[in-house]
């Protein structure tokens, strides 16, 4: 799809979703909720967004120790910069740059370090599966047909997920018992492609293939998993603060329930989960948890701008020192760049050198 076309259809779609979200409540009586809701709280999910974004640093630098040496101050920059994107741009063009930065000032296989960002959601898909899942299997009947009907939706899609992600990760173990799987299993993915281009495609191809193998190494893998129960944790507890800030009734395992449903929402590729996110808290809230949806939508405005807000602020600060353009990074995530790294490895990507690469030591 051609990028306007694409750009005006993911617009088209958040907007579809706002709408949704706030066909039936009253801006007066949102305003209302808003002004009566508890600051405290809203200062422990900030604290809560804090604590997610320095763990995924620390996770991904466990992620990233077979394939080299990062410093954490380079891998919290890639990591601010590369969800700033996320929220600010469709199509998770965050996902694609964060390793491409940090590739950049590490000198690392840019191709091995996406990887590491795939071996991430892996673990996200795993974790939010046994923590969701595990919480719908044991919640019982609810009160309404509605509730107990999402209720068996959210089982038998955390099953489905959960199944994909172990499956994804017992192929990662396979390649990482035996590197070489990894080169062979590169160029029957490439057969099909002219000598040439095949012999480039199973080059970076393999380079992937490899730095899922490394990440996936018992020890830096026991590690991450670890940490990743920590973030969704933690992520849990901030939507937990904001929605009892609000006079929501929601107890732990709701908190958890609620975070399956929200990741859900994140799927629909909107910047920042625009509409989708929202949608996805409301029907939650109002469904299982007897939210008013004035109620609803004020938590979910309120939860969506901390967990979305500051990072992008710092993110774009972060950008503007290192002399990066929303526009480079989009052309970058759609593969200019990419195609460039397959003949000449992580070198060639077409960003400018950071200032931090000469003041670091």
């Amino acid at each position: 799809m051609k990028r306007p076309v694409h750009t005006a259809a993911i617009t088209l779609l958040a907007v579809g979703l706002m709408a949704f979200f706030l066909r039936n409540a009253s801006l007066e009586r949102v305003w209302s909720e808003l002004l009566g809701a508890r600051r405290d709280l809203f200062a422990g999910a900030v604290l809560c967004t804090v604590v997610v974004y320095l763990v995924r640093v620390v996770r991904w630098r466990y992620l990233l120790r077979p394939i080299g040496p990062t410093r954490f101050r380079t891998a919290f920059r890639a990591t601010i910069i590369g969800f700033a994107l996320n929220s600010l741009v469709p199509g998770r063009v965050g996902e694609v740059v964060r390793p491409f930065v940090l590739a950049r000032s590490e000198r690392l296989s840019a191709a091995a370090a996406f990887a590491t960002i795939v071996v991430e959601r892996l673990l996200d898909l795993l974790v939010v599966c046994l923590i969701f899942g595990g919480i719908v299997v044991l919640s019982g009947p609810q009160q309404s047909a509605a509730g107990t009907a999402l209720l068996a939706t959210m089982r038998t899609g955390a099953a489905l997920a959960g199944l994909v992600g172990m499956g994804a990760l017992a192929l990662a173990f396979a390649l990482a018992a035996d590197p070489r799987r990894a080169g062979r299993l590169a160029e029957r993915l490439t057969s099909w492609a002219p000598a040439g281009v095949a012999r480039r495609l199973a080059g970076q191809v393999g380079r992937f293939l490899e730095g899922a193998a490394a990440a996936c190494r018992p020890r830096p893998l026991a590690v991450a998993l670890l940490w990743t129960f920590v973030l969704w944790g933690a992520t849990a507890m901030s939507l937990w603060y904001v929605s009892r800030a609000f006079g929501i009734q929601l107890d732990a395992a709701g908190a958890s329930v609620m975070l399956g449903l929200i990741v859900v929402g994140g799927a629909v590729p909107t910047p920042g989960g625009i509409g989708s996110f929202h949608a996805a808290y409301q029907l939650g809230a109002t469904v299982l948890y007897g939210a008013t949806d004035d109620q609803a939508v004020g938590a979910a405005l309120v939860l969506h701008l901390l967990s979305f807000g500051p990072v992008s602020a710092l993110g774009l600060v972060f950008m503007a020192q290192d002399g990066l353009r929303l526009a480079g990074m989009r052309s970058l995530a759609e593969g200019e760049a990419a195609a460039a790294a397959s003949q000449s490895g992580a070198a060639a990507v077409p960003l400018p050198a950071a200032p931090e690469d000469r003041r670091l030591p």
